[in-house]
């Protein structure tokens, strides 16, 4: 089935449509850090203890981001082998956003950026609850960590914030296309066709600028 150009435009836009979902719901946890530290810490905690989020949700979560990554490569490299040459330098640029020409480059920033979060966040995560054995989420003071943790990754760090929010603007570049992308691949009409668009742009905005925020607010606060 994934042999079929069609089948696989539908699990890439199916996949990004989740992926859109988790970073909906991550932004909105992490905004909660700029307005009480203890409301994001019991929220964070609970994330982070909960089974379902952590044996269930979150190795699914880490399989699409996989798998819509993968994808993205697989149908960059059909679509440039099926392109002819002479053709696409005649049309290049016609009818399309530099967005949408580049979204194996704004793939790769992103990417790229992925690694670095899960590093400075997940793998320490994990460590501290996997591997030291400490699940209460606090520390030596006994007061939860994780706003502490997150204000300090940023705190008077300007080469963080810049190489942050350098990718969330990679990050919108990516969703203005490839949110639309997504529905219309899905199934929804060509008369939502403008509405569609103005909410991935407005998404694409949203979204970066959010988490832009939060980098910036931690780095001053």
């Amino acid at each position: 089935m994934l042999n079929s150009s069609v089948a696989r435009k539908l699990f890439m836009a199916l996949s990004g449509l989740f992926l859109i979902i988790f970073l909906t719901q991550h932004l909105l946890i992490n905004l909660t850090s700029l307005i009480s530290s203890d409301l994001f810490n019991t929220i964070s905690h609970f994330m982070g203890t909960n089974p379902i989020v952590q044996y269930i949700l979150q190795p699914i979560l880490i399989l699409g981001v996989f798998f819509h990554f993968v994808m993205g490569f697989v149908l960059e490299i059909k679509n440039s082998r099926a392109r002819v040459k002479s053709y696409a330098k005649a049309n290049l640029g016609v009818g399309s956003s530099w967005a949408s020409r580049n979204m194996i480059i704004s793939g790769v920033v992103i990417l790229s950026f992925l690694f670095i979060h899960f590093y400075d966040f997940w793998v320490h995560e994990m460590n501290v609850k996997y591997v030291q054995g400490d699940m209460s989420g606090k520390n030596l003071e006994g007061n939860f960590r994780y706003w502490e943790e997150l204000n300090a990754k940023f705190h008077q760090n300007i080469i963080i914030v810049v190489a942050y929010c350098f990718s969330f603007i990679a990050l919108g570049l990516h969703l203005v296309h490839g949110f639309s992308s997504s529905i219309q691949s899905v199934g929804v009409g060509s008369k939502r066709f403008k509405i569609i668009k103005t909410i991935s742009f407005l998404y694409s905005i949203i979204v970066p600028l959010g988490f832009s925020i939060i980098a910036i607010y931690h780095y001053l606060y």
